[in-house]
């Protein structure tokens, strides 16, 4: 796909007779319904790939939408999900590894509302997404017609912003003011109620541009005093942390961070969603926070003295008990968005802005320093967790196959250079813990929401977003929830290498189970499909793994194919994810160990 370089004027090839011909870009005044001006406004918001299912209340759309994807200068490429709720989830995976808005288009009533469980995903994790969902038309809102949802509603709580779009003199204005909040400030899902007759109506063509939002300020005034005061506190520290979160990349501020950490010789952990704001190898990095990250950041953040939470939210899974969380620590807390200073943990000094300005402002100020004696009291942790855990779980010697084993031999095998995609559950921590990264923008995870089924339309959004190969590690629990979207994997060939770690459980849930339920499985047990036959079917290369000398050649087989491939592995069904914060706990009573 070409995009014309001239967004004022499209030419084409002609297109073959039972084909629709693109019509020319209308000039400004020029009469055209409001489908039209939608497709208008998407190119000039830059939109390039759609995620999409349509349906009655949105053919209008989808009929003017056909004109432009076909045609080698189609302007957009239109990806037909095999549910309304995976074109949510794959718009996510394309904004989280491109950087760009994320679109989805379905049709009314439960069209609109699978697409809900995104939308509540992308508003945890800030991931910037546009919904247009078809409507009724304006003269049937509020009499149950057929497929007839209050969208805007239901929408409101999880969203940015969500708005009814009445008439076609709005569509311009209403798309532009979608994509500049929806990218603006802290990202977030923007959802739009799509009225037939507003799709249908004619009016003139008009451009709209919208850059400022009465009453929305999504880049605060950095106060310099606070800047000062978060600088003297650093200046002073003798044991100073850095918590990473994803607001670092979010705000594209990687080499900012790199400069802020290396002057002040600052030890750093990374969120769930921050963990590739900063190469695995940089030697400031000291691992992942949380229930399941690693045992020195988790140990040390009850022992430093100034804890800097830079695009980070603290939550509940990073800090643990609360009311024992970092009480000896004077917290610095950088964030664009005022609602999480003080929401979860007492801050000291807040930083209010774009962490891109804060940081260097913060950085100018601090002296040149060196924390050896701090960073190397990490260090014995690190080696009890490599030498208790980390060496048993990725280089074990006999029984079933691991998924530390076969994460780490996918993560050397790639070099730190490919895009993790993964589900929720055991798949999740424990690629998150194994896998590596020397580029940003390389993980796509379901972090605040959990959404189980996310990863597999998430990581087809992903292969959209990026030339780099895309990994999916995904437990039979998650895969089933969306296996409907091989059909999409088949249709386009995305290039997804599927690692399906089966342990014929839900592996995290069992864990908790076992830990707090007296081992009662209460339908954890998962009875599963022959996936090999589900791959020929859909036509997708396939592997199955059971035993470990079989793993490297076939995981280089994966890796060398074009186009998908799925990769079953068969894994221990009782493997547990470790270390763990037991909930209930403080972040430094971490186990190593669970005797379960």
């Amino acid at each position: 796909m070409t995009r014309s370089k001239n967004k004022g004027d499209i030419t084409g090839a002609v297109s073959p007779s039972n084909k629709p011909r693109r019509p020319q870009f209308p000039k400004i005044g020029e009469l055209c319904n409001g489908s039209e001006i939608l497709m208008r406004a998407l190119y000039q918001e830059g939109v390039k790939t759609i995620f999409g299912y349509p349906g009655g209340a949105i053919m209008p759309v989808y009929d003017d939408l056909l004109k432009y994807t076909e045609g080698d200068d189609a302007w957009f490429h239109h990806v037909l999900v095999r549910h309304e709720q995976a074109a949510a989830h794959a718009a996510e995976g394309y904004a989280r590894v491109s950087g760009e808005v994320g679109v989805a288009i379905v049709t009314s009533g439960p069209g609109a509302t699978n697409t809900l469980t995104g939308v509540a995903d992308a508003m945890m994790d800030s991931t910037p997404i546009v919904v247009i969902a078809g409507q009724v038309g304006v003269s049937s809102l509020g009499t149950d017609a057929f497929q007839e949802v209050d969208l805007v509603g239901v929408a409101q709580p999880i969203s940015k912003w969500s708005y009814q779009i009445r008439r076609p003199e709005d569509v311009a204005w209403a798309v532009s003011r979608a994509f500049y909040i929806a990218r603006s400030g802290r990202p977030g899902p923007v959802v739009l109620d799509f009225p037939r007759n507003a799709q249908t109506g004619q009016c003139k063509w008009c451009p709209g541009k919208v850059d400022r939002v009465r009453s929305y300020s999504p880049y605060p005034k950095l106060d310099m005093s606070a800047v000062a005061a978060a600088a003297a506190l650093i200046n002073n520290a003798k044991k100073p942390m850095a918590l990473v979160g994803q607001g670092i990349e979010l705000g594209e501020a990687q080499q900012e961070l790199r400069d802020f950490l290396e002057k002040a010789d600052i030890p750093a952990g990374r969120t769930l969603l921050g963990l590739s704001a900063l190469p695995s190898d940089h030697p400031l990095n000291v691992g992942m926070l949380g229930m399941h990250g690693n045992y020195a950041p988790n140990v040390k953040q009850q022992e430093c003295d100034v804890l800097i939470a830079i695009g980070m939210r603290f939550s509940d899974r990073v800090t643990g008990r609360l009311d024992t969380y970092a009480k000896q620590a004077k917290v610095i807390h950088l964030d664009i968005d005022p609602s999480e200073i003080g929401k979860n943990v007492s801050v000291d000094v807040p930083v209010i802005a774009d962490c891109k300005e804060s940081l260097p402002a913060i950085t100018a100020l601090l002296e040149k320093t060196d924390h050896k004696k701090w960073r190397d009291s990490f260090v014995s942790l690190h080696s009890k967790e490599i030498e208790e855990v980390i060496e048993p779980h990725i280089h074990p010697t006999d029984g079933p196959l691991l998924m530390g084993e076969i994460i780490n031999l996918v993560a050397e095998k790639t070099a730190g250079n490919a895009v993790l995609v993964n589900d929720v559950g055991e798949n999740q921590m424990f690629s998150c813990r194994y896998f590596k990264y020397n580029n940003s923008h390389s993980v796509v995870t379901s972090g605040g929401l959990g959404t189980m089924g996310f990863g597999l339309p998430a990581a087809i959004g992903a292969t959209f977003g990026t030339d780099r190969t895309v990994c999916f590690f995904v437990g039979d629990g998650g895969l089933q929830m969306s296996i409907q979207e091989f059909g999409t994997i088949m249709e386009q060939q995305t290039p997804v290498k599927i690692i399906l770690l089966n342990n014929n459980y839900l592996g995290n849930v069992r864990q908790w189970q076992d830990l707090m339920f007296g081992h009662r499985h209460s339908f954890t047990h998962m009875l599963n499909p022959h996936y090999s036959e589900l791959a020929k079917a859909y036509n997708i290369p396939y592997a199955l793994v059971t035993d470990r000398k079989d793993l490297e050649a076939k995981v280089n087989t994966m890796l060398s194919t074009e186009g998908p491939f799925f990769l079953e592995c068969a894994v221990k069904e009782n493997e547990n994810i470790l270390p763990m914060v037991v909930p209930g706990t403080s972040v430094d009573e971490m186990v190593l160990h669970l005797d379960i």
